[in-house]
């Protein structure tokens, strides 16, 4: 599957976004990470003066096989559509951030375990009821992969049509950090015991017996690159970040990528096409144990840092109001020559 992502890069556009930023009504690099932002997202744009228009949250949904044994998470699988069931109607932590933050929210069934009514305010893409659990066989096929990158993508695009240019992702599937975990030992070829973290709440214990699992796991395949990796270890709602971040990003959209689930998804995208990292802004640094190696490896500076490990999009809705301001200060703040304030002295 081709992707058609151009990178960023337009040195004329940098000198001017560079100098309209530094002639600000400030000292030079006084807004600190505000002005990387600005900076990074007048290039997404390709433009002086960007714009945050529509953003949306995007929470895709999956279960996992290995779940239903109940050996690597504490939460039985049956949490994941009730959690659906909690954002449709407004519970959940991230139906509290979004509208704290004006952000549209979007639900999607990519693979719950659940036959949910046909008139529930969710998409509907599932793929199958669940994955099939990775200590027996690949989690899905190659055509069900490939269906999932498709159908995400094709979410995204709807969405840039509606308006959307700003889109932050989200996940809810009971044993996702396990796939996530195996995701990464994947691409950074790091060792599972660096990458296995609590999870929804494991003991030590329990993370104990996880990295056991998950190493006998990772230790039984050998995928030969990003795409049969997903099939092996992911889950549908893993997959489909992986093609909705891609085609966000083909899209020139400013993606917003959440904690250690989301992040394992870019990683597979980065595989596929390296461009991709450059269209991205990290919302914050999990306090799930391998989402700060995964940041370290991808070279990446978060906004957060607030411990958050929940999930569903949390950390990007909080991260929004921040990149919003960004590009208002780029774009409404006074110059030293419009406000008439003198600028630093020249030695």
């Amino acid at each position: 599957m081709t992707y058609l992502i151009e990178s960023i890069s337009n040195p004329e556009l940098e000198t001017k976004l560079k100098n309209k930023i530094n002639l600000k009504t400030k000292p030079i690099g006084a807004l600190g990470e505000l002005e990387r932002i600005a900076f990074q997202i007048g290039c997404i744009q390709q433009t002086e003066n960007p714009k945050i228009e529509n953003p949306t949250i995007v929470i895709f949904a999956g279960d996992h096989g290995i779940a239903t044994k109940g050996e690597v998470n504490p939460f039985p699988q049956e949490v994941t559509s009730q959690m659906v069931y909690n954002f449709v109607n407004g519970g959940a932590a991230i139906n509290i951030f979004s509208n704290t933050n004006n952000l549209n929210l979007k639900i999607v069934d990519a693979g719950v375990n659940h036959k949910f009514p046909e008139d529930l305010d969710i998409i509907n893409a599932k793929i199958d009821f669940g994955t099939k659990n990775y200590q027996d066989t690949p989690a899905m096929t190659l055509e069900q992969c490939n269906k999932a990158f498709n159908k995400s993508g094709d979410i995204i695009s709807k969405l840039k049509k509606e308006g959307t240019n700003t889109i932050g992702f989200g996940e809810m599937g009971i044993s996702n950090t396990s796939s996530a975990t195996l995701l990464m030992a994947y691409f950074t070829e790091m060792p599972i015991s660096a990458c296995v973290g609590s999870g929804t709440g494991l003991n030590s214990e329990g993370i104990s017996k996880k990295q056991h699992i998950l190493s006998e796991v990772y230790n039984k395949y050998n995928p030969q690159n990003a795409t049969e990796a997903m099939c092996t270890f992911g889950g549908f709602e893993i997959a489909m970040l992986t093609g909705a971040i891609l085609k966000a990003v083909e899209l020139k959209m400013v993606v917003i990528i959440d904690g250690f689930i989301v992040t394992a998804a870019l990683l597979t995208a980065l595989s596929i096409n390296p461009n991709v990292l450059e269209y991205c802004i990290f919302a914050h640094n999990s306090n799930e144990k391998g989402h700060t190696k995964m940041l370290e490896f991808l070279n990446a500076k978060p906004l957060l840092s607030l411990d958050l490990r929940l999930g569903e999009g949390t950390g990007a809705a909080l991260a929004i109001p921040l990149i919003q301001a960004s590009v208002n200060f780029l774009n409404d703040m006074a110059s030293f020559d419009t406000a008439g304030v003198s600028g630093e002295t020249k030695d």
